[in-house]
């Protein structure tokens, strides 16, 4: 992703790389905006496929896209400089307006 040039697979800081909080672009309005792309993705493609399994699967996925996101904030609230503050600025982790976190 442009925005976020330390987006992983795997939650980590990424020190080696001098990483830093990403707040430009989507990151403005929400502080996972890759995984709400995946969300809607897994979301969307299982409707269009219309079967049960493939609904069941796709919300699956994003119930764990969701719970990643918990993951992933608690790692980078503990360990990324500046990210405390930037999660006091940017409330909402996946819908803005929907999900505001504390």
């Amino acid at each position: 992703m442009a925005s976020n040039t330390f987006f992983s697979q795997v939650v980590r800081i990424q020190a080696d790389r001098g990483h830093t909080v990403a707040t430009g672009g989507p990151y403005k309005v929400v502080r996972h905006p890759s995984y709400l792309g995946m969300v809607f993705f897994e979301l969307a493609l299982s409707t269009l496929l219309a079967s049960w399994p493939a609904i069941i699967i796709g919300g699956i996925c994003a119930i764990l896209f969701i719970l990643r996101t918990a993951l992933e904030d608690r790692t980078l609230q503990a360990e990324l400089p500046g990210y405390p503050a930037y999660a006091q600025r940017v409330r909402y982790r996946l819908v803005p307006g929907i999900w505001r976190t504390r």
